[in-house]
C-alpha cells in the first residue's frame, strides 16, 4: 500500500441490499470532504439472497448482484477515483453461506455428489461419520413427512435440496422419504445441529460451513476475484474476517501476502488484555485492542470497588469474572459446540470418549486467549493445563494425555484444537458472559476485558508507544458492526464510574419499582437504557430480547421462556409508560449527557489522532446511540451530515449540543489534518499537564500535531474546574483547529485552551491550517 493511505483514514460502510454499490458511490464526495482516504466496505461477493451483512458468501466468483454486480463495483471504483479515494474490502475466508443450498453452487454439488464432488475438499466435512447432517427440520417426529419431490429436487417447505443421480428412478407418489434416505445428506431436527453436525461451522451457526482455505486449490478458487481487483489496482487494502477460525492462520496470511504484496492487510484478530499480535505478514488488527485502551481512558478506575459492591447487592451474590467466563466457556464447549467437541475427542481413541471430551472442554474453558498458533503458544496451553487441573483434579490423567497431544504441532488434534478454543472464547465470553456480567457494562465490549477497570493515562501511553513501534499501520476504531454498544453509548456510560453513589441510589429504586426475575440482567438493562436514552421503544425491546437470549440464564434462543420475556418487556414498557420511572430516567440521562458528550469528543479525538489508521464507522461522525446488531446497521441519514459539514466549512463554530455537529467538527478537522499534513503525525510523545487537575487531561504530540482531551469531566467539575492547571506547548505559534484560536506556546492554562470545547487539536500555524479547518 502506498505511503499516503498508510497515514490516512477509512470510513466503514455496510454495503447491502437497500444501500447498494451505487448508493455507496454517491458518498464519495462527502467522504473526501470529511477527510478520509479510503472507503472500507462490507463483503462484496455474492452472498445468500437477502443477506443484510454479506458474511455468508455463496459464490466467490462474482460481485453480489443484489448490490449491483460487477457493473456496480466498476462504477464505485470510478467514483472513488474521481474523488481521490481508495478502497478497502472485507473478505471472509473461514466460511461460506449454506442456508440456501441452491444459491451456493459448490455446496449444492457436494450435497448432490457427496465425497465424489469436485468441491468436497472445499468444506471441512467429517465424511467418516456417515451422511452429511443438515439440521433444518422441525423438532417433531413426523417432520420428514413434509418432504416433497418438486422439479427433480427434494423440498422441505421453503428449503430446496438436490437429488443424487440415479436415486429417484422408479419412485412414485409418497416416496420422498425413500429418496431422501438414498442421498449423501440427511435432513435432521434443527436441535441436533449443535450436538451432531458433521461439518465445521462458523462458531455455532450451522448456516455457515467452514472452508478449507489451507488447501491451495480452495484458496485460489475462493480468492481469485478479489485478487483480480487487487492486481488491477482497484483495491488498496484487505480486511480478513475471523482468521482464528482457520486451521493455519499464519500459513493462510503468508499465502495472501504473497498474492497481494503491496496491499494494506488487516486481520480481525481479537487480542486479550496484554496479548501480542503474532508476527504475521500483516499491517495489524482491525482495532479492537485500540478501542479497549481508548475507552478505558475515560473510566474512573478508583470506583471499581463501589460498582462491585453495588452489583453484589443488586444480584445477591458476588460474581467472579474468571469463574463466570470459565462456566460460560464450558457451556459453549459442551452445549453449543458439542459436535465440534465430539469430532476432536474422536481423534483421541486411546482415551475413554467421555474423559477425552471432558478434558478437551476443560482445556478450552481454561484457555486464557482465543487460541494458540502451533508451534507457538505453548505458554497459553501450559496455563490452561494448570488451571484445568486445579478445577478438575479427577481428570488429571486425561488432561495430561490430551496436553501431550496438543503440544505436537503435527498432531491432527493439536491442529484442530485451536479452532475449537477460539470458538469457545467467542461464544462463551463475547456472546454470553458479556450479557451476564453486569457490574459496569461500558467495559463489556469486543476486545475488552471487563475485569480490567479503566486505562490510566500512563498505561495508555505505554500501549500506544508500543503500537507505534510495532504496528504503526494497524487500524484504530471505536465502533464496528460487531460492537455490543455504540461508542457514544459507552462514552455516556463511562460517566457512571464517576457517580457510583448516585447511580446506586437510582438503579436500586428502579429495579425495585420494575422488578425482573434475573437481577443481573436487570442491572445490565438499566445501564443500557441510560446509555442510549432517549431511544425508540421498539429498538430497546428488540435489544432486551436479544441480550437476554444471548445471556441464556432465564431465557435462550433455543428455548425461549414466555413468562420471563413477558416480564422483561414489561420492564422496558415501564421505562416509557410509568410516569415516575420515565421522568427519573429521562432526567438522569439528561444530567450525565454533557459529560458523556465530553467523553465522546475526547475518545474520538484520541482515536483519530493516535498512531494507526483510524476508521470511522458509518454515521458515527455524529452522536450515535446504537446498540448491538442489527441495531447498529440502521440506515444513516447522510443528507443531514452533508448539510452540517457544509455549515462547518462555512465558518460555523457549533456548540456541544444534541445535534452532534461538534463531533463532526472534531472528526472532519482531525481527518483533514492527517490527510493534508501527514508529516505532523510521524511520532508519539506524551505531554504531561501541571497543576491540581492534571489527572483530568490526556495529551500527546504526534510530531507536530498535538491532541488534548478532557477525561473524567464530572470529577473535574466537582473539583472546581481546571484552576491553574496548564500544559506546556511548543514555543512556536499553534492553532486550535476546532476553535481557530492561536496560541503562542509555552505554559498554556487549560482553562483557556479548553474553554469552548473539551478537546483541542493544535497544529503549527501556517497558511494551510486555514484550509484544513
Amino acid at each position: 500500500m502506498p505511503d499516503g493511505p498508510r497515514s490516512g483514514a477509512t470510513y466503514r460502510v455496510q454495503v447491502r441490499p437497500g444501500f447498494d454499490l451505487d448508493a455507496t458511490a454517491g458518498l464519495a464526495g462527502y467522504l473526501a470532504d470529511l477527510g478520509v482516504t479510503h472507503l472500507y466496505s462490507a463483503p462484496l461477493l455474492t452472498a445468500t439472497p437477502g443477506s443484510a451483512h454479506g458474511y455468508d458468501v455463496v459464490d466467490h466468483r462474482a460481485v453480489n448482484p443484489e448490490l449491483g454486480g460487477e457493473a456496480g463495483r466498476v462504477r464505485l471504483v470510478r467514483a472513488l477515483r474521481a474523488a481521490g479515494l481508495g478502497l478497502v474490502v472485507d473478505i471472509v475466508p473461514n466460511h461460506a453461506g449454506v442456508a440456501r443450498p441452491a444459491a451456493n453452487p459448490a455446496w449444492w454439488d457436494v450435497l448432490r455428489r457427496g465425497r465424489a464432488s469436485a468441491y468436497a475438499c472445499w468444506f471441512d466435512i467429517d465424511w467418516d461419520r456417515g451422511r452429511l447432517l443438515l439440521p433444518v427440520l422441525a423438532d417433531a417426529p413426523g417432520a420428514l413427512d413434509d418432504l416433497k419431490i418438486v422439479d427433480g429436487e427434494l423440498r422441505y417447505h421453503e428449503h430446496r435440496f438436490p437429488i443424487a443421480d440415479g436415486t429417484a428412478e422408479g419412485t412414485g407418489e409418497g416416496t420422498a422419504r425413500d429418496v431422501h434416505d438414498r442421498q449423501h445428506y440427511e435432513l435432521v431436527s434443527w436441535r441436533r445441529g449443535d450436538r451432531e453436525l458433521t461439518y465445521r461451522r462458523f462458531f455455532a451457526v450451522s448456516d455457515l460451513a467452514g472452508l478449507r482455505v489451507e488447501d491451495p486449490e480452495v484458496f485460489a478458487a475462493t480468492h481469485a476475484e478479489v485478487l483480480r481487483w487487487v492486481a488491477a489496482g482497484e483495491v488498496d487494502g484487505i480486511r480478513v474476517d475471523h482468521p482464528d477460525g482457520l486451521r493455519d492462520p499464519a500459513g493462510y496470511l503468508a499465502r495472501l501476502r504473497a498474492a497481494a504484496p503491496d496491499a494494506w492487510l488487516l486481520v480481525e484478530k481479537i487480542l486479550e488484555y496484554g496479548e501480542e499480535l503474532p508476527d504475521w505478514p500483516v499491517d495489524g488488527t482491525t482495532g479492537y485492542d485500540a478501542l479497549a485502551a481508548v475507552c478505558g481512558l475515560f473510566v474512573d478506575p478508583g470506583t471499581e470497588g463501589d460498582l462491585t459492591a453495588l452489583d453484589t447487592r443488586l444480584t445477591g451474590h458476588h460474581t467472579s469474572w474468571p469463574d463466570l467466563i470459565h462456566d460460560t466457556k464450558l457451556e459453549a464447549a459442551t452445549r453449543l459446540l458439542a459436535a465440534e467437541l465430539t469430532r476432536l475427542a474422536a481423534l483421541a481413541p486411546e482415551l475413554d470418549a467421555d474423559d477425552a471430551r471432558a478434558a478437551l472442554a476443560e482445556l478450552a474453558a481454561c484457555f486464557p486467549v482465543y487460541r494458540g498458533y502451533p508451534p507457538h503458544g505453548a505458554r497459553h496451553l501450559a496455563a490452561a493445563r494448570a488451571e484445568a487441573g486445579r478445577r478438575r483434579p479427577d481428570l488429571t490423567a486425561a488432561l495430561d494425555a490430551v496436553t501431550r497431544r496438543l503440544r505436537d504441532p503435527d498432531d491432527e488434534l493439536g491442529r484442530r484444537f485451536p479452532q475449537l478454543s477460539g470458538a469457545v472464547m467467542a461464544k462463551g465470553v463475547e456472546d454470553t458472559a458479556y450479557y451476564r456480567w453486569s457490574r459496569f457494562v461500558a467495559l463489556n465490549e469486543v476486545g475488552g476485558s471487563p475485569a480490567h477497570f479503566g486505562t490510566p493515562p500512563a498505561e495508555f501511553h505505554r500501549f500506544v508507544a508500543a503500537r507505534q513501534s510495532r504496528w504503526p499501520a494497524a487500524m484504530t476504531t471505536l465502533s464496528t458492526h460487531d460492537t455490543k454498544r455504540g461508542e457514544d453509548v459507552r462514552a455516556r456510560l463511562a460517566v457512571l464510574s464517576e457517580l457510583p453513589e448516585r447511580w446506586a441510589e437510582l438503579v436500586t429504586r428502579w429495579t425495585a419499582a420494575a422488578p425482573l426475575p434475573d437481577p443481573a440482567f436487570a442491572h445490565l438493562l438499566w445501564q443500557t437504557a441510560v446509555g442510549a436514552w432517549p431511544i425508540e421503544r421498539e429498538r430497546l425491546h428488540a435489544y432486551a430480547e436479544k441480550a437476554a437470549r444471548e445471556a441464556s440464564v432465564a431465557t435462550s434462543w433455543a428455548d425461549p421462556d414466555p413468562a420471563f420475556e413477558h416480564a422483561l418487556h414489561a420492564v422496558v414498557d415501564a421505562m416509557y409508560d410509568d410516569p415516575e420511572l420515565h421522568a427519573e430516567l429521562t432526567a438522569f440521562a439528561a444530567e450525565i449527557t454533557p459529560a458523556g458528550w465530553s467523553n465522546s469528543l475526547g475518545q474520538k479525538l484520541v482515536q483519530l489522532a493516535m498512531p494507526g489508521v483510524p476508521d470511522t464507522y458509518q454515521g458515527t461522525e455524529l452522536w450515535d446511540n446504537s446498540l448491538v446488531d442489527p441495531d447498529n446497521r440502521r440506515r444513516v441519514d447522510f443528507a443531514v451530515r452533508r448539510d452540517l459539514l457544509a455549515r462547518l466549512d462555512g465558518g460555523w463554530l457549533p456548540p456541544v449540543d444534541a445535534d452532534g455537529a461538534a463531533k463532526l467538527l472534531v472528526v472532519s478537522r482531525t481527518l483533514r489534518l492527517r490527510r493534508d499534513r501527514p508529516g505532523l503525525f510521524t511520532g508519539y510523545r506524551p505531554l504531561a499537564a501541571r497543576g491540581p487537575a492534571a489527572g483530568h487531561v490526556v495529551a500527546f504530540d504526534r510530531g507536530g500535531a498535538i491532541a488534548v482531551a478532557t477525561r473524567l469531566p464530572f470529577g473535574l467539575a466537582r473539583a472546581g474546574g481546571w484552576g491553574d492547571t496548564s500544559l506546556s506547548l511548543p514555543v512556536h505559534e499553534v492553532t486550535d483547529l476546532f476553535t481557530g484560536r492561536v496560541y503562542s506556546g509555552g505554559e498554556t492554562p487549560l482553562a483557556d485552551l479548553l474553554a469552548a470545547c473539551p478537546v483541542a487539536l493544535l497544529a503549527p500555524t501556517t497558511e494551510s491550517v486555514e484550509g484544513v479547518s
